[in-house]
């Protein structure tokens, strides 16, 4: 952490029904107070800013992001009692409500600020404009794996530090000792000189009358008791014994349920709707007609499944509905070239004179790369379920920004975003997908038209065919290589930037770059797909350094190695990818290996893909990943998190396809648009590397190289360069 980090704003804390609140404040003042009465459920419990200590010496860490089996709710729960010294097996967490004062500053602050280290003067204004910022844009999202390098150091840990400080205070002045005698372990403090020592709980109302230091010290790596463990996750027992709450689980009494068909080509409106059909079908309710799409409402799901497929609603006619997957890469294509004809390019990386270098060079290398449109697929498919009455609204819903969600919510309705609550469940799969909000809008929509609960589920074709997507790409490449094959130039054109902005920069040596980009818009809807911008990038750039490494005839770990000595953490993860795989071993024929290594969200993986193409069939056998994200909080979680984004990073290399025909999405469910299942799973080996560098994200980072890996392993295997992903189950498929 940076050292403005530490000296974030700490409150002094209040004590109500029974437990002790501790809050963070980004100005003087009491931040708990402002929340108290939303979250006050009676004396055996009231949720505050971010901790609670119960009479019964239970902590409970109020943690402001979604759980989508990330596991963030346990590591800044970590994160937090870890620098309180607290007894782990007395710990809770809550999710925060979807309330202002919940808005994620420590997120914008970490992205906007980074490791800026500003004068302690400007601390408090510096976190008050983040604060204000978050708020003013409903921003409680859980995302860009941010949760734990973010939130956790800047909010997390500085609140543990400061209430154990309270604490010790407290207890100084009730035994009457100088308060560098007393010691924090285990949810109790300790005097030794007298043998004396009390749980937390006990000094609770004198520590919640005292002010909270500023800059509480926190600890350092080697006092780590908790952190870098990995303790049972709190999500995980109620996801074995069937018992945890997602969206698709809620039940509210008097519900009833809907279901939706949008039309088929984005931005058409709805035109009739023939009800005549379903007039006698048992159980119906109602046809909700929306701008854009038709809805049913029912007893049951499948009598409004039913109800809806009879309904055969017209929609109107549009020019889009000429486009289709072939004309868009086209138009893509014909945009850049026109773009660099004149001149008229937005520049990402410039760094000496690369086009001057190419056209001096040995020689020059070329190639261009395609990627389609994604679905995100989530498991569960989407669904809301809103109660629209008496100028109010509840919704129960998995989504990654609640906060955000409430206020669209609101939006829609004409009313006060107080009157709107927002009971987020836990999320069956996000990856972007559940930050947007066109369900939630649906769902409220159709529920304002009735006086009982609606439940909205999504079909499956209506998940696939109705989306946000990560937008299809195109990259050209080329770069100036020298007398023995390394690049002194690195050219680089492609469509349509969003962000990470550093997700297209290469992270080689190489003298002379340029990067640009141009901009062709499509009707196609774009949404935060996993790992964003670097989960195109890191194809492109680690295809076109591999194929550079062979045009030069070097070994593609070695090549790397050389252009990588400036980054010692990339050098030490290609080495341990290397060894741990075994790179350069004796292969059977049809069997091969490729490597790809990319920095994304803080942190930086490299990986290798062995693999098996026989006959023609395509076989990922193993998957060796090492990872460096400064510290892994919880390993255990760290590695599932890897394995994670390199099964989903997999799935869109071998298989994921948006095709667009007629203006449509074609596929329509999991036949077509294939997930890779255990019986095709490779194995995966993880190995933390704990460099002491700041902590990165692990939800995203695990997903950029895995596409390059896998076609590097397939040229390596068969001499076969794939530069149009998916590969398909069958090569070239």
């Amino acid at each position: 952490m940076g050292k403005w980090t530490r000296r974030a704003f700490i409150t002094t804390g209040v004590l109500a029904g029974g437990a002790v609140v501790f809050g963070v404040a980004v100005r003087p003042g009491n931040r708990a107070k402002k929340v108290k009465d939303l979250i006050a459920k009676g004396e055996d419990t009231v949720l505050n800013i971010w901790l609670k200590l119960s009479p019964d010496n239970t902590l409970t860490a109020i943690i402001p992001h979604a759980e989508m089996g990330q596991g963030t709710h346990t590591a800044l729960a970590m994160m937090l009692a870890d620098e309180m010294d607290a007894d782990w097996s007395l710990v809770r967490m809550e999710e925060a409500p979807a309330h202002k004062e919940y808005a994620n500053y420590a997120v914008i602050q970490g992205f906007v600020a980074g490791k800026i280290d500003f004068p302690a003067f400007m601390v408090e204004t510096i976190k008050g404009s983040f604060l204000t910022i978050a708020k003013g844009m409903n921003f409680q999202i859980t995302g860009g794996s941010s949760s734990v390098c973010f939130t956790g150091n800047y909010a997390m840990r500085v609140t543990g530090a400061a209430a154990k400080s309270m604490l010790l205070e407290a207890a100084a002045n009730a035994w009457e000792v100088p308060v560098e005698e007393l010691t924090a372990k285990n949810s109790h403090i300790y005097h030794q000189a007298t043998d004396r020592s009390a749980p937390f709980a006990e000094f609770a109302q004198a520590a919640a009358e005292l002010e909270m230091p500023t800059t509480p010290k926190l600890k350092s790596t080697d006092e780590f008791t908790i952190m870098g463990t990995s303790p049972g996750r709190f999500d995980i027992p109620a996801k074995v014994n069937g018992t945890a709450g997602f969206g698709m689980d809620v039940v509210v009494p008097g519900m009833k349920y809907a279901t939706v068909k949008a039309a088929p080509v984005f931005g058409a409106r709805l035109t009739s709707v023939d009800e005549s059909a379903i007039t006698d079908m048992k159980g119906v309710d109602r046809v909700v007609k929306l701008e854009n799409a038709v809805a049913v409402i029912a007893d049951g799901f499948w009598q409004a499944k039913q109800a809806l497929a009879a309904l055969n609603p017209e929609f109107e006619t549009t020019e889009k509905q000429s486009l289709n997957s072939e004309s868009i890469f086209q138009q893509f294509s014909n945009q850049i070239e026109k773009a660099i004809s004149e001149d008229d390019l937005e520049t990402e990386v410039e760094k000496g004179n690369a086009p001057q270098s190419i056209s001096e060079a040995n020689s020059v290398f070329e190639a261009e790369y395609q990627l389609p449109y994604l679905a995100h697929a989530t498991m569960e498919p989407m669904n809301c379920t809103a109660w629209v009455r008496d100028g109010k609204c509840d919704v129960w819903i998995g989504c990654q920004n609640p906060l955000g969600f409430r206020d669209t919510v609101a939006e829609v309705l004409g009313i006060e975003p107080e009157m709107v609550t927002i009971h987020n469940q836990y999320l069956g799969g996000g990856f972007g997908r559940r930050s947007d909000t066109d369900v939630v809008k649906q769902a409220v929509n159709i529920a304002r038209e009735v006086d009982f609960p609606v439940k909205l589920i999504w079909s499956r074709e209506e998940d696939i065919q109705q989306g946000t997507y990560r937008e299809a790409n195109v990259s050209k490449f080329k770069a100036g290589l020298d007398e023995n094959g390394f690049p002194v130039a690195w050219v680089n054109y492609f469509v349509d930037k969003h962000h990470p902005p550093a997700a297209s920069h290469p992270p080689y040596q190489i003298d002379n770059q340029l990067v640009q980009y141009t901009t062709s818009p499509t009707h196609i809807p774009w949404g935060n797909w996993r790992s964003v911008d670097h989960s195109m990038h890191g194809f492109f750039i680690e295809s076109f350094i591999d194929e550079l490494a062979h045009q030069a005839k070097k070994d593609p770990y070695q090549y790397r190695r050389e252009l990588l000595a400036h980054q010692p953490r990339m050098v030490k993860l290609l080495d341990t990818v290397a060894e741990k795989s075994g790179w350069g071993k004796e292969l059977p024929k049809g069997h091969g290996q490729g490597i790809a290594i990319h920095e994304s969200f803080g942190s930086m993986v490299a990986e290798v893909a062995e693999v098996a193409v026989i006959d023609g069939k395509l076989k990922v056998l193993k998957v060796y990943c090492a990872a460096d994200a400064g510290m892994a909080i919880h390993p255990d979680g760290f590695i599932a998190q890897m394995e994670s984004g390199i099964i989903f990073g997999l799935t869109a290399a071998m298989y994921g396809e948006i095709i667009i025909e007629n203006g449509a999405v074609k596929q329509s469910n999991f036949h077509d648009y294939q997930m890779i299942r255990m019986d095709t799973a490779p194995e995966i080996e993880t190995y933390i590397i704990n460099s002491d560098a700041p902590i990165g994200g692990a939800g995203e980072p695990g997903t950029p190289p895995i596409a390059a890996a896998l076609t590097n392993a397939i040229f390596a295997a068969t001499g076969k360069r794939i530069r149009k992903l998916p590969v398909g189950e069958e090569l070239g498929g």
